[in-house]
């Protein structure tokens, strides 16, 4: 019996894709995601509010989004976090029609769909090119991990719980109250 090669997609082929098409191409493989759902959605906002008010409160000039939004790694990777920041002095070098490179911080909301990927693939991939602070929230638990890139790996920084608050390392003075978030 013969066995049907597996596609390995490009990102020419996710290209073709009709814009806003619930896909993401990881490690070469198309992965389709339905939409989120209203309490990711909600801590999102949030979150992006939380930083925006951050860079406006800071004068920070870097810039900051949130999902849908391509990030584009490799021919074989176009992830799209759910929040992410890229600094002042990057922002040039990666922002084009999407973003282009590793973003300086990611932030992954934990979905029951999602959580395999943002926990593995999606973390190697953030590692391998040096996304430098990643933070996974994980709205079932009500807690949150920061992880810093150190020496091209990722350690755990800091683990807080619903009622406490993840300081970024990248963006000082940026706390995430995450009793605020999870509400």
């Amino acid at each position: 019996m013969l066995t049907a090669e597996k596609k390995k997609y490009t990102v020419e082929d996710y290209l073709l894709l009709e814009e806003g098409a619930p896909f993401q191409l990881i490690n070469y493989d198309l992965i389709m995601s339905p939409s989120p759902n209203p309490i990711h959605q909600a801590i999102c906002i949030r979150l992006s509010q939380l930083i925006l008010n951050y860079l406006d409160s800071t004068n920070n000039k870097g810039v900051a989004f949130a999902a849908p939004m391509d990030v584009k790694f490799d021919d074989g990777n176009v992830l799209q976090p759910d929040v992410l920041y890229i600094s002042e002095q990057r922002k040039a070098e990666l922002v084009k029609d999407r973003i282009e490179g590793a973003p300086d911080l990611v932030i992954e909301i934990l979905s029951p769909s999602n959580a395999y990927y943002d926990l593995r693939q999606k973390k190697d991939i953030y590692q391998k090119y040096g996304v430098k602070e990643y933070i996974i929230v994980d709205p079932i638990a009500l807690n949150c991990e920061l992880y810093i890139l150190k020496d091209g790996v990722y350690q755990l920084h800091q683990k807080a719980e619903k009622t406490e608050t993840i300081k970024s390392l990248l963006l000082p003075g940026l706390g995430l109250d995450l009793a605020r978030i999870f509400s």
